[in-house]
């Protein structure tokens, strides 16, 4: 994480804890020209359009008085959607039970990605139950080995 965007961090915590929303994740990036924050929020059931507006209409409040950012930039607040990346150990404690999609560094049985319900979580493993054909498996991958982890929808 960088240095801005953890100043930004700590500026609009605050301000989405008054709102009662949970800050997923703060990025700034540069795309040709121009500069982006982009803030992703949400909340218990989800967040709305609407939601997002009343976010950033307060975050701008509190950015405009406390910016840490020295450019230009065009704030975008937005859900993260269904499949939203697992980074903190509180959202890897909330995916329990639910699917996820983990890729890692390296092979666990000869595979580098797998999809699955996710069982447990401790400090150093995660346990998966995954299908294998026609069959239920459960795959217990240490963290360390996990590249990206993120909430995944199963049809």
């Amino acid at each position: 994480m960088s240095k801005i965007t953890e100043q930004v961090e700590a500026i609009i915590q605050p301000v989405l804890d008054d709102l009662n929303f949970e800050l997923v994740e703060v990025e700034f990036t540069k795309e040709g020209n121009d500069h982006f924050l982009r803030v992703s929020i949400d909340k218990e059931g989800g967040v709305d359009l609407n939601d997002c507006a009343l976010a950033s209409e307060k975050i701008s409040e509190v950015m405009d008085s406390e910016d840490p950012i020295e450019q230009m930039y065009y704030l975008d607040v937005a859900s993260p959607g269904a499949e939203r990346p697992i980074k903190k150990e509180k959202e890897y404690r909330n995916a329990v039970t639910k699917p996820v999609f983990v890729s890692l560094y390296a092979p666990i049985e000869g595979a580098k990605e797998w999809l699955g319900i996710l069982q447990s979580v401790d400090d150093e493993t995660i346990v998966m139950e995954v299908k294998e054909k026609s069959r239920t498996k459960q795959v217990e991958i240490p963290r360390s080995k996990i590249a990206k982890a993120r909430h995944a929808v199963i049809i």
